[in-house]
């Protein structure tokens, strides 16, 4: 059997650099097409042992994927009619806040120029060049989420098809790779299915209970829209560090605005440091991170690509995906390495000992 070639580090680094360019290249021109495809393959993932489950109970196929999505689809509009009748409320109170907030504005300019030496002019100019500014960023923003309003007629068609499909896309996988890999293949696509399905239950198990407990605490210190400040924070929640930040800004302004005195903000802040303990040593660790678990550094790093790439959207699928990229990681040898990269397991020591004191040479016995 010829020996097979071995190419330079410096060729296959360059290699797969245009690879990684060309793939984001065509992810970017294709966004119309690949967002829906993604949204649709998660939701198919997490419907998927619900459509088994009815199916097991001699319900044809075709049925049992529709009353699986029938069953996502109430629970979708549930959720949507609770937000949106807070909305409503919130709506109802926008004139006065929009009088408080601006005179809280105007006490805010008048504490800038006193401490800063900056006119309010000046700042008012600030303010309007931040705004022509943020204009397209602006247009960007609502052409994601009308982008996104636009996918509810497109997704569950993706979804039932992928469904239906199921059996034809993992056969496909088989005959891509050799027959010898078959098995390797098969634990691989067996053990990624039931962490993504676990991976992704967890995380709305655990936005759930974070929404609970959000909506708890700004309901006992009195914050205006508590159930609505609290349910946004646990959507934001998601977003890792990003997401928690504006999470506990919104309480904090809502506060500000409805409310004298400063206890009821320090109270919020209390509370969600509190909470966001909970989720980050209790939550986490036992419901999400014991199937997939993402250091800090890379889920910063890859929401702030997946804004880049397609918006508001590829933040939140941002994290999903590279999750199922780190199963996929760790099952593969060649690739343990990178899974390793995106984990959170910390080494106990260098390989190789880069830093710090090297090994001494072993010198061969006297002879």
């Amino acid at each position: 059997m010829p020996a097979v070639k071995e190419y330079p580090f410096y060729l296959k680094s360059t290699v797969i650099l245009f690879g990684l360019i060309l793939l984001v290249y065509v992810f970017s021109q294709l966004a119309d097409v690949m967002i829906p495809l993604a949204f649709a393959a998660f939701i198919a993932i997490l419907l998927n042992p619900v459509c088994n489950w009815l199916q097991g109970k001699k319900i044809p196929k075709i049925f049992a994927i529709l009353i699986a999505m029938l069953m996502g689809a109430i629970l979708l509009a549930g959720l949507f009619y609770f937000l949106s009748s807070q909305i409503v409320q919130f709506g109802d109170s926008l004139p006065m806040l929009k009088q408080k907030f601006s005179g809280l504005f105007v006490t805010l300019k008048g504490w800038v120029a006193a401490t800063f030496n900056i006119t309010v002019q000046k700042q008012d100019q600030m303010i309007k060049d931040a705004m022509n500014n943020s204009q397209a960023l602006v247009g960007r923003t609502l052409g994601s989420v009308l982008g996104v309003f636009g996918l509810i007629f497109v997704i569950p068609v993706y979804v039932f098809l992928t469904l239906f499909y199921k059996t034809l896309i993992l056969n496909f996988l088989f005959e891509v790779f050799s027959e010898e890999n078959s098995k390797q293949v098969a634990e691989v696509l067996k053990e990624t299915k039931m962490a993504i399905q676990s991976y992704l239950q967890g995380l709305l198990i655990e936005m759930i209970i974070v929404a609970i407990l959000n909506s708890t605490a700004l309901m006992l210190l009195g914050v205006k829209y508590g159930i609505l400040i609290g349910v946004i924070g646990a959507i934001l929640n998601l977003l890792p560090y990003i997401g928690g930040i504006i999470a506990i800004a919104l309480p904090v302004l809502m506060a500000t605005v409805t409310k004298d005195g400063y206890a009821t903000q320090l109270g919020v802040i209390i509370a969600y440091l509190v909470i966001q303990f909970i989720d980050n040593n209790i939550l986490v660790p036992r419901i999400v991170s014991s199937k997939v678990q993402i250091n800090a550094l890379i889920s910063i790093v890859v929401v702030l690509l997946g804004n880049l790439l397609w918006g508001l959207s590829g933040m939140f699928l941002s994290i999903p995906f590279i999750a199922v990229l780190k199963i996929i990681f760790d099952r593969i040898d060649g690739l343990k390495p990178w899974g390793k990269l995106l984990g959170d397991t910390m080494p106990t020591r260098y390989k190789g000992e880069i830093w710090g004191r090297r090994k001494k040479a072993v010198l061969p016995p006297p002879k």
